[in-house]
Parts: structure tokens; sequence; C-alpha cells
């Protein structure tokens, strides 16, 4: 069972990671964007346990620190990304209340991706990665944050089915 979830599980993963790479960057959308790995990413944590949270943080930050697109260290994304998607998983693991609220899903994820975006922004800072100027990085932030905010509720019925076919789980959201 446990092959059957792991395989299933980094298919998916490379799935939503080519889409991102191939079809969402080509988007030029105004005030950043979106990243609908990013999205799919917390949104698994959201619905799993912390260490299978931790888990989906490595492989989502490996892919991560492999796009053309990052402009940090090797590293850094795995880094990040493991500490978001454990940090959310643990704050939700356990919540009945909120496991079955959609309203409160889409805030942890919108939440989850400004945090995740101001970590990344601010160790590539102590890294010394150039950065644009500050009203440059607040606008792209609240751009982030609402196209995540349009594109989280759209996207998570999809995420949360596929969630539960590969570990078995009727989750209704």
């Amino acid at each position: 069972m446990l092959t059957r979830q792991v395989s299933l599980s980094a298919l998916i993963f490379i799935f939503f990671y080519l889409i991102q790479e191939s079809v969402v960057t080509q988007f030029h959308l105004p005030a950043g964007g979106f990243s609908i790995f990013l999205i799919f990413t917390l949104v698994w944590a959201v619905l799993s346990t912390p260490v299978i949270g931790a888990l989906s943080g490595f492989a989502a930050g490996f892919l991560m620190d492999l796009s053309q697109s990052s402009s940090g260290p090797f590293g850094q994304w795995i880094l990040i990304m493991i500490l978001a998607c454990y940090a959310i998983s643990l704050l939700n693991y356990g919540n009945e209340k909120l496991r079955g609220n959609f309203i409160e899903i889409v805030f942890f994820i919108v939440v989850g991706v400004l945090a995740t975006e101001l970590c990344f922004l601010i160790t590539g800072a102590l890294l010394g990665v150039a950065t644009g100027s500050i009203d440059q990085i607040i606008l792209t932030l609240i751009g982030i944050s609402i196209w995540t905010l349009v594109i989280t509720p759209l996207s998570m019925p999809v995420f949360a089915r596929l969630h539960g076919f590969v570990f078995n789980t009727r989750m209704h959201i």
C-alpha cells in the first residue's frame, strides 16, 4: 500500500510541476500571477498528516529548486517547503472543524502562500539573492495573494479528490 501511495503521489506531483513549468509560467498576469504547484502542495499538506506534509514539502521543494524560474540557491525551496508544509499540516491535523470548512482551508492556503513567498524573500536576502524595489515586492506579494485567493477555490476540489484517491479517504470539500 505504501508503494502505491508514494508512486501515485510522485506522478501527481510531477504532473502539476510540469503544468506549472509549461503552462502557468507562460501567463503574463498583472501583479505577479500565481503558482498552481505551490497551491497544490499546500492543499496536499492541509489534507495530510504532518509527516506526509513534510515529505510532500521536500518533494515539492526539490522540484521547485529544479525550476528554471527559481532565482535562489539549490536547497532554499526545499527548506522553505518542508517547514511550510509541515506547519500547515500540523496546524490542521486533528482539527475536524477545519477539515470540512472550505473557507478556512482557502484562508490557510492564501496565508500559507504569502508566508512561503515572504520566507523565500527573506532567506534569499540573507543568501545574497538580488531582489527588486520595496514597491515592486509589495505589489507582487499582494498580487500573488489575490491570484491565490481566486485560483484556490476553483482548483481545491480537484486536489482533494486526487488526495482522496491516493490515500483512500473520503474528503468532502
